[in-house]
């Protein structure tokens, strides 16, 4: 079944797309969600108009996130924090502390965004992934010293 979508869908697509999706799973699920709406025969040529629009939007999109990619890559952030004798932080460093770090820098993210490789606990240099889209994932250097 082709679903034109009126929202972005997590590893489906995003807003405007004609996507091929299950029956059960168009029915069930984007249709009653208003995710997105089942194109028929009928309706095709005008959805595939919209969908033309989008294209355009998705370049935009595209460069700005490249752009903000090569930004973040560049980064080389540092993080004061208080530890115990041994360099083991007295917690753990969060997403938030990084978003605040970003945001100082004039990069917006949202916490979900943030992926760290292993929990960070201790002084030291770590690499800490951005997920800006499904193939955009630029990697920065966060050091953790202790204040």
């Amino acid at each position: 079944m082709k679903v034109f979508l009126l929202k972005d869908v997590e590893k489906l697509g995003i807003a405007g797309e004609i996507v091929k999706v299950k029956d059960g799973f168009g029915i069930n699920y984007l249709i009653p969600r208003k995710l997105g709406i089942a194109i028929t025969p009928a309706n095709e040529q005008y959805y595939k108009s919209c969908e033309k629009k989008v294209d355009k939007r998705k370049e935009v999109i595209s460069t700005k996130t490249s752009m903000l990619a090569e930004k973040i890559k560049l980064l080389q952030l540092k993080l004061k924090s208080r530890t115990h004798d041994d360099g083991k932080l007295y917690g753990s460093v969060s997403a938030a502390d990084v978003i605040d770090l970003l945001a100082e820098k004039g990069v917006s993210v949202a916490k979900n965004q943030i992926e760290f490789g292993k929990s960070i606990k201790s002084t030291g240099t770590y690499k800490v992934t951005v997920k800006l889209s499904s193939k955009l994932k630029p990697v920065f250097t966060l050091k953790v010293i202790s204040s």
